[in-house]
């Protein structure tokens, strides 16, 4: 009989060298499953997986029910492919989970993003912080990749962990293409138009040329020559919007917003930001229609037909 905790290990095995998921993707899952063989051992449950059944699983998800509806959801879908794996491998007849009944209503959550002249305020502000430094130290260095960092988020959608594992080899500067890998290893490329965008990669480019990269050939690392870390960016990226005297509390995923809704605003057809985005469902970019205000306001100024005609309350 297979333990859960030897299940666990072949799973991720599975999940590494069979279906080469992301290191992050397999974090996630070990976190997941990890938490739920504490549960079942604090519980008694049996520790054989064929032995696991609906009965542990309702128990698992009562205690799991007060967690944010995103965070249950992903917990399950957790168990579901691990289960799928065993059931798959004849560990174990079926999968429990089919047995149980699961319904989760997660709340529709607009996107959060910055206005044009946020996004402004914020790239003139780290532009401004590079103006007093000598070419020749490190600040500068550090000031430049800054500007690197929130030009690439802002002219691409990307996500940060799609900004962060980018190579050197993804930018073609004379073109001005970029190859972002997105989820589930999936290519797409996005075209850098914008010239201050380019030349503030050309030059960033040009000074980290010779400069040795710990763990390997990426676009952006720090002081150490270790690959910026998705936290570093989240934390530099609040710093910047703090400097700006931006209001909202700032993410690297607000340019992603930021990107999706004024390209909207600018009347850019759905399905090239969904492309643009790496979204594989449209369904997925169309929540950026509800958070179209400015072009809502646009649209009813211009083309309501009440506007056409105006009667005075006497």
């Amino acid at each position: 009989m297979l333990s859960f905790k030897n299940a666990m290990t072949e799973f991720f095995h599975h999940c590494q060298y069979e279906k080469n998921l992301s290191a992050k993707t397999i974090r996630c899952y070990q976190i997941d499953l990890v938490q739920f063989s504490t549960f079942i051992e604090s519980k008694r449950f049996p520790l054989v997986v064929n032995a696991i059944d609906k009965t542990h699983l309702k128990a698992y998800l009562k205690k799991i029910s007060e967690w944010k509806p995103k965070t249950v959801k992903r917990k399950i879908a957790t168990l579901k492919a691990l289960f799928n794996y065993l059931e798959f491998e004849d560990y174990i007849v079926a999968n429990p989970l089919r047995k149980v009944k699961i319904k989760i209503k997660e709340p529709v959550l607009l996107p959060r993003a910055l206005t044009l002249l946020e996004s402004v305020a914020i790239l003139k502000s780290i532009y401004a912080s590079i103006s007093d430094k000598k070419k020749s130290t490190y600040s500068y260095l550090a000031a430049l990749r800054n500007i690197v960092v929130i030009e690439l988020l802002f002219a691409t959608g990307a996500r940060v962990s799609e900004i962060a594992d980018l190579r050197r080899n993804a930018l073609d500067l004379e073109s001005g293409k970029l190859i972002i890998m997105g989820k589930g290893g999936k290519q797409r490329m996005i075209q850098i138009c914008n010239q201050d965008t380019l030349n503030a990669l050309k030059v960033y480019c040009e000074l980290t040329e010779n400069k040795s990269v710990v763990s390997g050939d990426f676009l952006l690392f720090n002081r150490l020559g270790n690959k910026l870390s998705d936290q570093s960016i989240r934390i530099m990226v609040g710093n910047l919007a703090n400097k700006a005297k931006i209001v909202k509390k700032v993410t690297p995923h607000f340019f992603r917003h930021t990107f999706a809704t004024l390209l909207l605003e600018n009347d850019v057809d759905i399905k090239y930001i969904q492309s643009m985005l790496g979204h594989s469902s449209i369904v997925t970019t169309q929540i950026y229609t509800h958070v179209n205000l400015e072009k809502q306001k646009q649209i009813l100024a211009e083309k309501h037909p009440r506007m056409n005609f105006s009667l005075a309350v006497q």
